[in-house]
C-alpha cells in the first residue's frame, strides 16, 4: 500500500541522505531544484504521498472534499457543484475546487494536494485519457472517490450521471416524431464516455426509425456557445441539406442557433434544433430551446451523499448509477416542411 512507504525507502533506492529526501518533498531551498524533482519523481513513482499534517491528525478528519471537474464555466458543471455543496454543508463540510480543463498532469497535482492536505474524498469528472492509477493512488491512501457525469470504464467506482444516451434519443426521436428525416448531431467527442453515449443514442433513434445513419451528419467537436456559433457555417454548408440538429449540450445549441439566425434564418421554423441539459438559460432563449432535463443538480446530490456515507462507514454500490433524462418541449422545433 502507497501509505507503507518510508522516506528511507526513497533515500535507498537514489542512493541519498533521508534528511535530503525530506527537505526535498517540502520543497526547501536547501536542496537544488534538479534533485528536488528527482526525488519527487521517485516518491511519485513509488506510491509516496508526502502528508503535510501531523501522523496524529492524519487519522481524523478534515472536513475537506475536493471537488474537480473539466470547466466551471459550463452551467452544466456549476448545477452540479451547488447540489454537492449543498450536500456537503449539511454535514460541515466544505470543499476545495478544481477545473482540470481535460489536463490530467493538472488533475493529478490536484489529486496529490488534496492528499497532503488530508482531504477526506475527491468528487471528479475525469478528464480525458485519465489513468485508473490515479484514482487508485487516492484509494489506497485512505481518500475514496466518487465520479461524475464522466465515467473511466476500467474502474468500478461509483459513478453518477444522466443515461445519456437515451436522453439523446429523447431529443432524435421527437424531430423523427415531427417529420424530420435529415438530423445533423452538432458537438461532442468520442474520447469521452459521455459523447460516445450520446452518439450511440442518436445512431440508435435514427435505425430503429429505419433511416440511414449518415456520418456526414455528424460535426463534432464543438462544446460551448463559440463552438456552436461556429459549426452553423459548417452545417449550413451540408450538401444533404439537414433540417433539424440534435445538440451535444443547451450551449451548442444556442450557439448553433446564433449562427442560423446570423445566416438569416430562423431557428424553430427553417431549421429545428435541441439541445441537452436544460440549462436555466435554455428557457429563456430566442426561441426557447427545447432541450433534455439531465439531472445535474440529482446527479451532484447523490454523488455528495454517496461519498459522506462511505465516510461515515457506509458502501454505496460500486458501478454507474443512472439518471432518467427527460424531455423538455419549447419553441425551437417544429413539424418538418418542404423547402
Amino acid at each position: 500500500m502507497a501509505q507503507k512507504i518510508k522516506l528511507s525507502t526513497i533515500a535507498e533506492t537514489l542512493g541519498i541522505s533521508t534528511a535530503t529526501v525530506s527537505l526535498a518533498l517540502r520543497d526547501s531551498p536547501l536542496v537544488a531544484v534538479n534533485t528536488r524533482e528527482k526525488i519527487k519523481d521517485q516518491a511519485r513513482a513509488l506510491g509516496y504521498i508526502y502528508n503535510r499534517r501531523a501522523a496524529s491528525l492524519r487519522t481524523s478528519r478534515s472536513g475537506i472534499i475536493g471537488v474537480v471537474v473539466h470547466d466551471i464555466m459550463n452551467p452544466f458543471y456549476g448545477e452540479i457543484l451547488k447540489a454537492i455543496e449543498s450536500e456537503l454543508d449539511r454535514s460541515r463540510h466544505t470543499f476545495i475546487l478544481s477545473n482540470h480543463y481535460d489536463s490530467v498532469e493538472k488533475q493529478r497535482t490536484f489529486i496529490e494536494t488534496l492528499l497532503q492536505l488530508g482531504g477526506d474524498g475527491v468528487i471528479m469528472s475525469p478528464a480525458i485519457g485519465t489513468p485508473p492509477e490515479d484514482f487508485e493512488l487516492a484509494e489506497e491512501n485512505g481518500m475514496p472517490a466518487i465520479l461524475v457525469a464522466r465515467q473511466i470504464e476500467a474502474l468500478d467506482l461509483p459513478t453518477f450521471r444522466g443515461d445519456d444516451s437515451y436522453g439523446i434519443s429523447l431529443a432524435t426521436n421527437h424531430l423523427i416524431s415531427l417529420g424530420h428525416r435529415s438530423i445533423a448531431m452538432i458537438g461532442g467527442t468520442d474520447q469521452t464516455s459521455t459523447g460516445r453515449d450520446r452518439y450511440q443514442g442518436y445512431v440508435n433513434a435514427l435505425r430503429k426509425a429505419a433511416i440511414e445513419v449518415d456520418p456526414n451528419l455528424r460535426i463534432p467537436g464543438a462544446r460551448s456557445k463559440q463552438g456552436g456559433f461556429e459549426a452553423a457555417v459548417h452545417f449550413l454548408s451540408l450538401p444533404q441539406k439537414p433540417t433539424a440538429a440534435v445538440c451535444w449540450n443547451d450551449l451548442v445549441a444556442i450557439g448553433l442557433m446564433n449562427g442560423i439566425s446570423r445566416a438569416g434564418l430562423v431557428p424553430g421554423r427553417d431549421i429545428s434544433v435541441t439541445g441537452y441539459d436544460d440549462l436555466e438559460e435554455a428557457a429563456i432563449a430566442t426561441p426557447a430551446l427545447t432541450t433534455v432535463w439531465n439531472g445535474q443538480a440529482e446527479v451532484g446530490r447523490l454523488a455528495a451523499r454517496a461519498l459522506l456515507d462511505r465516510l461515515a462507514g457506509s458502501h454505496e454500490p460500486d458501478g454507474i448509477h443512472l439518471i432518467k433524462p427527460e424531455m423538455r418541449i419549447r419553441q425551437s422545433t417544429a413539424p418538418y416542411k418542404a423547402r
